[in-house]
């Protein structure tokens, strides 16, 4: 293990917790924690890989400029949220809101862009605004995952991969628009991006963007090489939205396929509600959710690690950046 350079503003590491907790003198500033985390990219790197989330607590981090001159110090490689599921804000060229659902809400576990084919690696979470109650930000581990997940689901998964359905409307309509999702509003860069990532699209005649992705569902980490639990089953399965909601929805939209998200197994046939059921009841069991604390940062390695979000109450400002 590479040894920590230890300057006077780090009190102690937990490298035992899940996350590893570096825990900083209460104030730290924005410069002090930058150097100190160029100083110890590879024992960060080899806390990170071993354990899959690192919590550095106790910094001065109290506004987005603040957050952004942090990443922008410590990180490279940079992605943007282009071909995103998830409802947020770009606030700058690698820093955006977390994911703005209803707070009543509960976001389940999945790994960022895991149905994807551009997914960053790495994640890096800072609370800004704690909210009043909840808002954690669960993190699960998905070598625990697999190890806890029945072996008939892994088996179905592995052998059948699994089929992410999109439709994006084109401007009106439940759900992302497609513009938003691209971030731009010129189709043809649209349909150059879906060529170059191999992912099926079709356009509707009422403007909609239909998307399906083929992805594993079970991958090897691209570092260490250990198998993983990496997908969103459960966020695209209709069955998320809670009875009442799906009714809803297919009464508007007809079949699982026609609904804003779903998802299959990669032959086209359908995930049982019992299994998605299942797989979120056993993700819950290894899930570790702590409280945020305001200029709180979190580092996630997204291959390993899933993340969520607790329904809260009050204001709450998490921002995220993402790497490749």
């Amino acid at each position: 293990m590479e040894k920590v350079i230890s300057p006077s503003c780090l009190q102690q590491i937990n490298d035992l917790a899940f996350p590893v907790a570096y825990e900083f003198n209460e104030g730290t500033s924005v410069e002090d924690f930058a150097a100190f985390y160029s100083s110890n990219t590879k024992a960060i790197d080899e806390h990170l890989y071993r354990q899959g989330a690192i919590s550095f607590n106790g910094l001065n981090i109290k506004s987005r400029t603040d957050f952004q001159t942090v990443v922008a110090a410590i990180g490279n490689r940079f992605i943007n949220y282009i071909d995103g599921n998830s409802p947020r804000t770009k606030l700058s060229d690698i820093v955006y809101t977390s994911t703005e659902y209803d707070p009543a809400q509960t976001i389940t576990q999945h790994n960022e862009l895991s149905y994807s084919a551009n997914w960053p690696s790495r994640i890096f979470f800072c609370c800004i605004r704690a909210a009043a109650t909840g808002g954690e930000t669960p993190l699960a581990d998905g070598r625990k995952v697999l190890e806890s997940m029945d072996k008939q689901i892994i088996n179905a998964i592995e052998s059948k991969g699994l089929t992410y359905i999109r439709n994006l409307h084109g401007g009106n309509g439940f759900g992302p628009s497609w513009q938003h999702t691209f971030e731009t509003n010129d189709a043809a860069k649209v349909e150059e991006y879906c060529r170059n990532l191999s992912m099926e699209f079709k356009w509707k005649e009422d403007g909609t963007l239909n998307l399906k992705h083929h992805r594993k569902g079970i991958i090897r980490h691209s570092v260490t090489g250990e198998k993983v639990w990496f997908n969103q089953v459960d966020q695209f399965h209709p069955t998320h939205l809670g009875r009442d909601v799906y009714e809803v929805l297919s009464a508007m939209y007809g079949a699982d396929e026609e609904l804003p998200t779903s998802v299959t197994f990669g032959d086209g046939t359908r995930i049982e509600d019992s299994m998605v059921q299942e797989i979120i009841e056993t993700i819950n069991t290894v899930i570790v959710a702590k409280p945020w604390a305001e200029g709180q940062l979190i580092l996630v390695d997204n291959e390993l690690v899933s993340h969520g979000r607790k329904p809260f109450t009050g204001e709450r400002e998490v921002l995220v950046s993402m790497m490749k």
